[in-house]
């Protein structure tokens, strides 16, 4: 088993030292956890291959989903991207750093195994002081998947990667909660036009004031291209099932049927109806704006799981903007 160190990290002025050590175990080909504005990324060296390998073992990852990899200046960019259309260079201009990754043609540079023997690539610039400070240390790209066990509930904060990935990676920078909550949005720019492939941190509106029309993908061909929609993700070991927004009946008859057949139910909600349902630990009510209900939810699912609920009831929110990708989260939880 590894040792794995745990270092906190001021986001106004993070340690040098700190970060030059952590940077040190990625040329060395070590794996280091580290917060981003979106959840807590698992960084390797994205041009080694052994290194790449260890974030499969350590997340327990399938080899057919691809890894995004971060980068902190543009001309890393050109080292992995064999092209990227006008579109593209539109969307990086404006919203990088931030919670945009790109699909685009990879350079020969990019091993297979980031890639899942793809053509194509994922890159995202994150906006966060210390992943862009120890990717600038590094000084090259780092792949990043969630720093979670696949198929678990993305870490937004280093403790629940150290609940996951203790013993499995060698270290974890702790730059306390992430602010979104919800991973980047995926958006392959070698399409016109682009196509979403996940949604995320940011809105499909933001990105076609930009560029214009821009759809959302179904087609398998075109999802493998990104982590996070094929395979299970964001599930906390309970159950999660979805109930109607200001659904109070439905809410309240789901309860007492789980609870009849023995089941230790939680709930997380968000509007006031469902708010009054209820109170204790095993219920959940989240801040209504949906930048903070995002900002919450994984956490949460968390939390259940220590409580010891078996199944997760959760109020369903409006689609549009981040509620998107927030029901896109919740619909996997539901399925897996």
């Amino acid at each position: 088993m590894i040792e794995t160190r745990l270092a906190t990290v001021s986001l106004e002025n993070p340690d040098v030292q700190i970060i030059a050590e952590a940077a040190e175990v990625l040329k060395k080909g070590g794996v280091v956890a580290f917060p981003t504005e979106t959840v807590y990324g698992l960084g390797a060296d994205a041009l080694n291959s052994e290194a790449v390998q260890k974030v499969f073992a350590a997340k327990g990852r399938p080899s057919d989903n691809p890894l995004i990899v971060h980068i902190a200046v543009r001309h890393q960019l050109m080292e992995l991207a064999e092209e990227v259309s006008e579109k593209g260079e539109r969307l990086a201009k404006e919203f990088w750093p931030g919670p945009l990754t790109l699909v685009v043609r990879k350079t020969y540079l990019v091993p297979e195994i980031v890639t899942s023997g793809l053509d194509t690539v994922a890159i995202r610039m994150p906006d966060h002081p210390v992943a862009l400070a120890l990717i600038e240390e590094f000084d090259g790209g780092i792949v990043g998947p969630s720093a979670n066990l696949t198929g678990r509930p993305s870490p937004t904060s280093a403790n629940h990667v150290m609940e996951d990935l203790k013993g499995r990676i060698d270290m974890v920078l702790n730059g306390g909660p992430t602010d979104i909550g919800i991973e980047s949005t995926v958006v392959d720019v070698t399409l016109d036009p682009p196509l979403i492939l996940r949604p995320g941190g940011l809105h499909k509106e933001s990105l076609e004031d930009i560029v214009g029309p821009v759809r959302l993908a179904s087609e398998e061909e075109f999802l493998r291209r990104s982590p996070g929609t094929r395979h299970r993700h964001y599930a906390p070991n309970a159950k999660i099932v979805l109930v109607d927004r200001e659904d109070v009946e439905g809410l309240k008859r789901a309860l007492k049927e789980f609870r009849q057949d023995g089941k230790s139910v939680g709930c997380i909600v968000h509007s006031p109806e469902m708010a009054s349902v209820e109170s204790g630990v095993f219920f959940k009510v989240l801040p209504a704006p949906i930048d903070f209900f995002a900002r919450y939810l994984f956490r949460t699912f968390r939390e259940l799981d220590h409580e010891g609920a078996d199944i997760i009831l959760v109020e369903q929110v409006d689609e549009g903007g981040l509620g998107t990708a927030v029901m896109d989260r919740l619909r996997k939880a539901s399925k897996a």
